[in-house]
């Protein structure tokens, strides 16, 4: 799937899931978009106490600013499949919701439906 064919709300969240990754060098970026239309970024979080996967981090920020569901994720990895425990913290707050996973370059190579 190219950039062109997504809906530009999707497209947006893979940007900033990119741009994500990028800013920090992390293996991961991921952004998340909530049922009222805001956007939640994150990348990797590698700490000796604290270790989270770019969209369980997207999805914490979220959550921690009051958003009661999502409408669509995106992970930017080099990897060839989402984290399984990723995909669960999104699907914890929405069931269903769509995972877009990118790769570096932010095209689309596959949507978790």
């Amino acid at each position: 799937m190219a950039d062109g064919e997504l809906d530009p709300e999707d497209a947006k969240i893979v940007t900033l899931a990119r741009s994500s990754r990028a800013r920090t060098g992390a293996a991961e970026g991921a952004a998340v978009r909530d049922t009222d239309g805001r956007t939640y970024a994150a990348a990797t979080v590698a700490l000796p106490s604290l270790a989270l996967t770019a969209l369980q981090a997207a999805v914490a920020a979220a959550v921690s600013s009051g958003a009661q569901g999502l409408e669509a994720a995106a992970v930017v990895t080099a990897a060839d499949a989402v984290d399984a425990d990723s995909v669960a913290a999104a699907r914890d707050l929405t069931a269903g919701v769509p995972v877009l996973r990118a790769d570096p370059s932010g095209a689309v190579v596959e949507t978790l439906a």
